[in-house]
């Protein structure tokens, strides 16, 4: 049927679409309620070409969704109509609430199909719009999210923006519904266009004012860390941990921050609020107690309502934290959480190919955590009586439920206290716990699953084949390392068809240019991989992929990076990214990915373009350090004294030495371990190895600064105490 309120398509795009949608097979399930008697889809608009799961979510919308491309805004301009952008991801409930009541509604379809040119994007797959588009959404409004509403002008100067709207006024108490929204917007633009015109331009440049960083004429000092430290200590709440009310992110970054601090002041404070925080962080619904794995965000202050979705990107970072917060406690449970977390990506995430899933949704049958939560009656039929006790009793499972009626398991109470309580050993309590889960998890399994985004991405697979070698190795699990390296191989060969990076796959298709991020978040993976495996290939990787984006992205003149290549598509402002939010900018860990770089090679262009990032973004670490953790810390490493380690295997296993630098917290470091017979070769990338031998045969560990060596060390009481010394902060006098 042709999309209400246009006429047919022509016949030869009618006919790709149809065959397109025939092609996906008997077993595809259209997302839409307009269907005809035998259930194919009424309607199908262009987005049934893409292989977006969030766009393919919208092809059979009644409304004519175009993706983003000049096709779109050259229709625009020829028949003076205003575009309609809409923003989301395929794991975001409102999105999802959004499409029902409003994109799938026959009626509003016809008005935006008669005028506007509607567009659709995923924002996972192009940051590059959504990052220019939410920045003008959060001037006019003052606040962001997803979906993300903006109409522009066909020049894509835009002119309204915001996030989510109920179809229609009263809807959820909203007096203009999206429907009286969108008949002003079409008013406006037809009878005030001068108007339009204008404060389409004055928002331009107010974008391209925002989206330049104020540099300092020298890189900041230690203060700018100190300071972003203190801000969010300040901000602790010592009573569930995180930072400030609800709602509650898990921000890594800024944990990753405290820990720097505390490494190099001794503040124990900093300490706590680090692992208090992670702490209540596990035990809480936040948290899947059954499967591991974290959720996007808490909805209050206790971390105990989460928004359901799992994302790839918070669960690398939450990894790489937890087991940082191992390193510096020894506490068994934040490695468990860690290991969990991996396990769960692993079973879960992971691709036949050995790629990284990108999420899972929120909602299932209709409703959001509907697959994760549980009455009493439900674990009683699953676990018999005593042991559905037993569960309530960790989970803090009641009958009046913490989640609409239902049950979010978390742990209320330690599980030392609870073994305590039970007079049982702790062993014994997570032996009995350990198969309550199992019962538990399958279960589960045969609910309907939450809907899963399977394109992978480069960035959070990046992000992801970093934390799995870590995790491999601090925690001495090999077979995390081995899955590291797979992916890393499917990443290099599936997204780099032709050399040149690309940013998402999906059903055997690379597509769209890789952006700033991409490349820093895998380069920054690949070196944690080759510290971990010790293949030289993957600092060779790390090394290539780092040239090109010095060759891509970097400003010659002011210094720092843009987030979009200088052959890619421009869109109407170019920005340096600079806020490490939910995800640290692509400026941040391109400071860490240099620094690195530079302490293995000692080629000091790498420290001179991250001192370029400390001085464009001055006003970001001078004044607002908090915003950009990630990029303090990347300060404190060019400000601290960087430990070179090699360890040198000969015919006598290394065991001890490893087991040290695997307990050791050590954020600003580069890290060799490498037989004595591959010294030479290894010495060609990475000179500081030259000249290091395995003492008589026996395994031996240098640790060097600035190219300065300590005594060679072959026991693991003296290389625990040269990793173990740091240089304290000193701060300016006043």
């Amino acid at each position: 049927m042709p999309l209400p309120g246009l006429p047919d398509f022509p016949l030869e795009l009618e006919r790709e679409l149809e065959t397109v949608r025939v092609a996906k097979g008997p077993s595809y399930v259209p997302r839409t309620h307009h269907l005809h008697a035998d259930g194919r889809p009424r309607f199908t608009n262009r987005l049934i070409k893409e292989t977006s799961p969030y766009l393919l979510q919208h092809a059979h919308n009644p409304v004519s969704w175009h993706p983003w491309g000049d096709e779109a805004f050259e229709l625009a301009a020829r028949e003076d109509r205003p575009v309609l952008l809409s923003v989301g991801y395929s794991t975001c409930h409102w999105c999802h609430v959004m499409e029902r009541e409003s994109f799938e509604d026959e009626e509003i379809a016809t008005y935006i199909n008669q005028h506007f040119v509607p567009i659709k994007v995923d924002r996972e797959e192009r940051p590059d719009v959504d990052d220019v588009y939410m920045a003008a959404v959060q001037l006019l409004s003052g606040h962001g999210g997803w979906p993300m509403t903006v109409v522009m002008s066909p020049d894509r100067r835009p002119f309204f923006g915001g996030t989510y709207y109920p179809a229609r006024d009263g809807d959820r108490g909203a007096r203009a519904g999206f429907l009286t929204v969108l008949e002003r917007l079409v008013e406006v633009y037809g009878s005030q266009r001068g108007d339009v015109n204008e404060s389409a331009e004055r928002l331009l440049r107010a974008l391209n004012q925002h989206a330049q960083p104020r540099p300092s004429a020298e890189a900041p000092g230690v203060e700018a860390f100190v300071s972003g430290a203190a801000f969010l200590m300040a901000r602790f709440d010592p009573e569930h941990g995180g930072f400030g009310h609800a709602p509650k992110f898990p921000r890594p970054s800024t944990f990753e921050l405290l820990l720097r601090y505390f490494r190099r002041s001794g503040d124990q404070q900093a300490k706590h609020v680090v692992l208090h925080s992670l702490d209540r962080m596990r035990r809480g619904g936040l948290y899947d107690q059954i499967a591991g794995g974290f959720h996007r965000y808490s909805t209050d202050e206790r971390w105990l309502v989460p928004h359901f979705e799992k994302m790839l990107y918070d669960n690398a970072q939450l990894v790489s934290v937890y087991l940082d917060a191992y390193q510096v406690s020894a506490e068994p449970a934040f490695a468990a959480t860690a290991r969990d977390t991996l396990d769960y990506v692993l079973r879960e995430m992971t691709s036949p190919e050995g790629g990284f899933y990108s999420a899972t949704d929120a909602d299932s049958e209709g409703e959001e955590g509907t697959f994760f939560v549980w009455t009493k009656a439900e674990l009683e039929t699953v676990l018999g009586a005593e042991d559905a006790e037993f569960a309530a009793r960790v989970y803090g499972v009641t009958d009046k439920g913490s989640f609409e009626g239902k049950n979010i398991l978390h742990l209320p109470v330690p599980l030392d206290e609870v073994a305590k309580s039970l007079s049982i050993a702790r062993t014994e309590l997570d032996k009995r716990l350990e198969s309550v889960n199992g019962r538990l998890y399958a279960a589960r399994k045969r609910r309907e699953p939450p809907l899963l985004d399977d394109k992978i991405l480069t960035e959070w697979n990046g992000q992801m084949i970093g934390s799995l070698a870590r995790g491999g190795f601090v925690l001495n699990v090999p077979s995390y390392v081995v899955a590291a390296e797979r992916a890393a191989r499917f990443v290099l060969d599936n997204l780099r068809p032709q050399g040149r990076l690309l940013r998402a796959y999906r059903e055997g298709r690379a597509r769209h240019r890789a952006v700033l991020e991409d490349h820093v978040f895998l380069a920054a993976g690949l070196i944690d991989l080759f510290e971990a495996s010790g293949d030289l290939r993957w600092l060779s990787e790390a090394k290539a992929l780092t040239e090109e984006m010095l060759e891509r992205f970097s400003d010659p003149e002011a210094g720092g990076f843009f987030g979009v290549a200088h052959d890619a598509e421009q869109m109407i402002v170019r920005d340096k990214p600079r806020y490490d939010g939910a995800q640290p900018s692509g400026n941040s860990v391109a400071a860490h990915v240099l620094l690195r770089l530079y302490a293995f090679t000692q080629n000091a262009r790498y420290r001179d373009e991250a001192l370029r990032i400390f001085r464009v973004m001055g006003d970001s670490l001078e004044d607002r350090a908090a915003e950009a953790p990630l990029l303090a810390g990347a300060l404190e490493h060019h400000l601290d004294r960087p430990k070179e380690i090699v360890i040198v295997y000969g015919p006598k296993k290394a065991g001890e030495l490893d087991a040290v630098l695997r307990a050791v917290y050590l954020p600003n470091r580069a890290i060799v371990r490498v037989a004595q017979d591959q010294v030479e070769r290894y010495a060609e990338l990475i000179p500081f190895v030259a000249n290091k031998i395995a003492a008589d045969g026996e395994s031996t560990a240098y640790v060097c600064t600035e190219g300065v060596c300590e005594a060679p060390a072959r026991s693991a009481e003296l290389f625990r105490r040269q990793l173990e010394a740091t240089h304290p902060l000193k701060l300016t006098p006043e």
